[in-house]
């Protein structure tokens, strides 16, 4: 059987990275969906859901038009149990379609290689748990899951900002870093040093320190992949299913990310 993932692309310079020939090699085809060229967000996902970063903040509708629709498309997702995963913009749209908290981060901005690390629960999810103690992941984001969605399971924290990563249901899975992210794509979101150098970043270190994480990166990132291939081509259920979720639409939006 042929099973295809609905991908949400925000950006050029923010696709799909390693996980396009990794969960090509799991036996997933990724459909992807460029709405910044004008392609339309579709009503409903396939076998599963990726939604990728982007430099937009979760709340500007104005700014970046398709993010209402991609928000439905979230949030309908997870109420269905399709198998989902939100990347750092595309966790944040998940909690704000369904009933979290984003926000502005206070301690600014988290870039580069940084350490990741699994909470009690994630000894038991299907993804989480093929982590190591400690696992490094490439980071881009000023913004924050300040709250997550009710019922939401963390399994992920780290250090400056707490909310790493979330499961919602027994299906869908939020994560403020990039699993996806190779060194190529983080260099690119270094064209512009401005940003970081003013606060206090040294945009060429960063981009050694990734560059020399490459197969760390790739050692540690491919079994995550590989695990949410293996939930979009599994029949049966994880688990025991859980109680149905009732989202309610967008909370209140109190709230540069990739």
């Amino acid at each position: 059987m042929n099973h295809r993932v609905l991908v949400i692309e925000h950006e050029a310079e923010a696709g799909l990275g390693y996980f396009e020939d990794w969960l090509a090699g799991a036996g997933v085809t990724c459909d992807v969906v460029r709405p910044y060229l004008g392609e339309a967000v579709p009503e409903a996902a396939g076998d599963g859901l990726i939604v990728l970063g982007g430099a937009a903040s979760a709340w500007d509708d104005e700014g970046f038009p398709w993010q209402p629709a991609t928000r439905d498309l979230l949030r309908a997702s997870v109420e269905a149990s399709v198998p989902t995963l939100g990347v750092c913009l595309g966790a944040q749209l998940m909690t704000l379609a369904c009933g979290g908290t984003v926000e502005r981060g206070a301690p600014g901005l988290e870039v580069g290689l940084r350490p990741v690390t699994p909470l009690d629960a994630a000894a038991r999810d299907p993804l989480f748990g093929v982590l190591p103690p400690v696992a490094w992941a490439v980071q881009y984001h000023g913004d924050a899951m300040t709250v997550p969605p009710p019922g939401a399971v963390p399994l992920a924290t780290g250090d400056p900002y707490p909310a790493q990563g979330y499961r919602l249901g027994d299906r869908a899975w939020a994560v403020q870093f990039h699993p996806e992210a190779t060194p190529e794509i983080f260099t690119s979101w270094l064209a512009n040093p401005d940003p970081l150098t003013a606060a206090g970043y040294d945009p060429a270190a960063l981009d050694a320190e990734v560059r020399g994480a490459a197969a760390g990166l790739a050692a540690t990132w491919r079994p995550f992949a590989e695990a949410f291939a293996a939930v979009v081509t599994r029949a049966e259920p994880l688990s025991t299913p859980p109680a149905p979720l009732s989202i309610n639409g967008d909370r209140a939006i109190t709230a540069r990310n990739h």
